[in-house]
């Protein structure tokens, strides 16, 4: 049975490769993809849709629903346009084809969230790879909303390694932290894909290498070349990789996930969100200590197979990028 799936996005350079995964996949006819809904965060929400239009168009995939999101009237983190480009696609989306949808005339993000849910309940699997401001509002004009779709996966949050926003705090988490927390607090199972695992997760020039060499009229191709350039030096700039020459690709692991199991470890546990604290709101907590849990709420990624999860992306990439040229 083919996976009904809603992506929930901030594009954001590793949004798009994660979108790009998730197009190889539709390609081949292995998903549905009902819409994707479209987030403040990396980017204004105006940005982040326009981001996902014009790779939608790049990919040569026309039939998909978008989202537009909403600006948030308080927020504890600025955007990341200093990683992304003011626009998200490393300032390169005057070098695309406009998208083919208007934000004005969009529905929003979560109604499309409601009303999918309602037409497939217990189908829908949401792939959470934004600040989780959308799946909030449809929670809350809804509620119980959330508790329709089969699953709910989530990169964000940072256990045991240092946050990106915070010494503590992880940027999905903590742009809307409020938000994260009732999405949490709606399910008991949900699925989180922390920095724990993405920070393993480099996506290097190196891996495209044939791609650019087999496919020089590719605008595809060129686009995803030159995004893996400017979020190098971005990366590079702010200590992001120790060193390496490459990007870390947080939001693939969310499509890993879907796909590639085997290659994730995860422990069950109490997922707690600090919404208070002086230095350290955003942070994500687990009780490690071995008395009796009263509850539980997450399953949480503790390893990834980073090496098999890299070639099995640039594999996709590759199968995507044939698919596309060849039409």
């Amino acid at each position: 049975m083919v996976r009904k799936l809603i992506l929930d996005t901030d594009p954001g350079g590793d949004d798009i490769f994660s979108i790009l995964w998730l197009l190889s996949f539709l390609k081949h006819k292995n998903i549905d993809l009902l819409a994707i809904t479209t987030a403040a965060g990396n980017v204004p929400a105006r940005n982040t849709f326009n981001a996902a239009c014009q790779i939608l168009r790049l990919s040569e995939v026309d039939d998909i629903v978008v989202g537009r999101g909403v600006a948030l009237p308080e927020q504890l983190f600025s955007h990341a346009s200093h990683i992304h480009g003011s626009d998200g696609m490393g300032n390169l989306s005057q070098t695309l084809p406009p998208g083919r949808r208007r934000f004005a005339d969009s529905p929003p993000s979560e109604k499309l969230i409601i009303d999918l849910l309602n037409r497939y309940p217990g189908e829908v699997t949401i792939v959470g790879i934004a600040p989780l401001t959308n799946l909030a509002i449809a929670e809350n004009q809804a509620p119980g909303t959330l508790r329709k779709a089969k699953e709910i996966v989530i990169m964000g949050g940072a256990f045991n390694v240092p946050g990106n926003v915070t010494p503590v705090a992880e940027f999905n988490i903590a742009f809307n932290v409020k938000a994260a927390q009732q999405v949490f607090a709606s399910r008991s199972d949900m699925v989180m894909l922390p920095l724990d695992v993405t920070r393993q997760l480099v996506f290097t020039s190196e891996m495209i290498a044939d791609l650019v060499a087999d496919y020089p009229e590719s605008k595809l191709v060129e686009f995803m070349a030159k995004l893996v350039e400017f979020l190098t030096r971005t990366s590079l700039e702010h200590r992001e990789t120790k060193g390496e020459r490459g990007f870390v690709i947080h939001d693939a692991v969310a499509i890993a996930y879907l796909f590639y199991p085997e290659l994730l470890t995860f422990k069950r546990g109490q997922v707690m969100i600090e919404t208070q604290g002086k230095f350290t709101t955003g942070q994500t907590l687990l009780d490690n200590r071995h008395g009796v849990k009263s509850g539980f709420n997450a399953w949480v990624a503790t390893a990834v197979d980073s090496h098999n999860l890299m070639a099995c992306l640039v594999q996709d990439l590759t199968s995507l990028v044939e698919r596309v040229h060849h039409n």
